[in-house]
């Protein structure tokens, strides 16, 4: 009998240990897809003269970044409705750096800036859906993950989307500022510099067709954008973005989110442009989006 009981308390015991080990192992899994940043023992890598790489290390693995779509909204809603479709990136985040987004109540819209987000929330005819370029933290965040590919030699940086309309932007590094008379373009003219570990993105000459996110923040021809990129570790970077548009808000405001590393590279995309059906543009849980009779 005292064996039994010897092989029980084992049996017990050892069940007690799995079912720990399977909660731990959700519990990060959880944290990497949404939560704080996992820890990551490898450091940011750099470039011989020491600054930060934000992209591959040369002759290692390559890799792209993405964003979680629960972290792409550029506000967090004061109540579910307020995301329309989108309710479901409506969670609450945990991490101190997510929570520091504003809430859509405290981001200073003019009042027609408000409304017009509203419509695009719910229509969600989001230009970037047909294939039109996007800029700011949209192209960022985009489908199927994001290169930032460094290239000292020639003093410019850029940013290359896999999804949407397939393309990139041009970053230049090399001290020039903007020009007096840009025409205004969907993604502008943008200039980099290094602050400290800190890739810092100035931007500006931008039109009104641009979508600056997923949901579909009201701009104008008067914006400008500061990003800024920091590699907190080798699988991590967060990301921040002040918008600057007194055509559309009363003062600058502030949001940002995290980007992870994840293997891989870009692949060929095609994007079908001039789609002739929007009705076909499915919501949440399968509900038609009605199209609206302009293209916000």
């Amino acid at each position: 009998m005292q064996e039994n009981t010897v092989r029980r308390t084992t049996f017990i015991a050892a069940i007690a240990v799995i079912a720990l080990v399977a909660f731990t192992g959700q519990s990060l899994l959880a944290q990497g897809r949404g939560g704080a940043p996992q820890s990551d023992l490898r450091l940011a890598p750099r470039w011989p003269d020491g600054h930060i790489n934000l992209g591959a290390v040369p002759g290692s693995e390559m890799g792209l970044w993405e964003a979680t779509p629960t972290q792409i909204p550029l506000a967090r809603p004061d109540t579910a409705s307020d995301f329309g479709l989108f309710a479901a990136d409506a969670r609450e985040p945990t991490d101190p750096f997510l929570a520091a987004k504003p809430k859509l109540s405290q981001i200073p819209f003019q009042p027609w800036a408000r409304s017009l987000f509203t419509v695009r929330v719910w229509s969600r005819q989001e230009p970037y859906t047909r294939c039109k370029p996007s800029s700011a933290a949209r192209q960022v965040a985009t489908a199927y993950g994001t290169q930032l590919l460094d290239v000292p030699e020639m003093k410019r940086f850029y940013i290359i989307e896999t999804g949407g309309a397939h393309s990139f932007r041009t970053v230049f590094m090399d001290g020039r500022p903007h020009p007096t008379n840009l025409t205004p373009s969907d993604r502008g003219h943008s200039v980099g510099k290094w602050d400290g570990d800190t890739l810092e993105i100035d931007t500006v000459g931008f039109n009104e067709k641009v979508w600056i996110d997923n949901l579909g923040m009201p701009t104008t021809d008067r914006l400008h954008t500061i990003e800024r990129f920091t590699r907190i570790n080798y699988s991590t970077i967060t990301y921040e973005i002040t918008i600057d548009d007194p055509g559309a808000y009363t003062a600058r405001w502030k949001s940002g989110f995290y980007l992870r590393w994840a293997p891989g590279e870009s692949f060929e995309f095609v994007c079908q442009e001039n789609n002739q059906a929007p009705e076909l543009i499915m919501g949440e849980d399968l509900t038609p989006v009605s199209p609206i009779p302009f293209v916000p």
